[in-house]
């Protein structure tokens, strides 16, 4: 198994004070057309997992945000020891999009959750990790994590 398909990666819920959601969508042509997903990526070595969000947020969406919480962790699939870590992101700061080359046709949008989990529904994201970040986001409780000492739940 190569080093690419075992590294885990990061996806983030970031909702603003108005409670709007940030997605991303891009045109995925081998799946048929354009699809919406969240600010995420897979970790790069020597970073935890919330290390990852932080980094995958700021450069897909141009954000930062003060308060972060833990969302779980889930396998990629059965047969890789990955996992992909979900994170909701409030508190947030607006800057640039810093896109790498792979990204330069992201495009950046904030939705109403409602709109978004919609979205979920009518099969409109590519991955799953996205919509099961979105669904554990609006359905647990809010409780946040302590400041930045955030335990990183899958850090290895």
């Amino acid at each position: 198994m190569s080093e690419g398909t075992t590294r885990d990666a990061s996806v983030v819920v970031a909702r603003d004070a108005d409670g709007l959601v940030a997605l991303l969508s891009a045109d995925f042509p081998a799946h048929g057309g354009e699809y919406l997903f969240l600010p995420g990526g897979r970790r790069e070595e020597g970073e935890t997992s919330l290390e990852c969000a932080r980094r995958e947020l700021r450069e897909e969406a141009g954000v930062t945000a003060r308060k972060w919480r833990s969302l779980g962790s889930h396998a990629i699939t059965p047969a890789s020891p990955a996992r992909v870590h979900l994170f909701e992101a409030r508190d947030l700061t607006l800057g640039p999009q810093q896109l790498t080359e792979s990204e330069k046709g992201f495009r950046l949008m904030w939705w109403p959750m409602n709109d978004a989990l919609r979205a979920v529904h009518e099969g409109r994201f590519l991955l799953p990790a996205g919509p099961l970040a979105l669904l554990l986001a609006e359905q647990r409780p809010a409780v946040e994590c302590p400041g930045e000492s955030l335990r990183d739940m899958g850090a290895r």
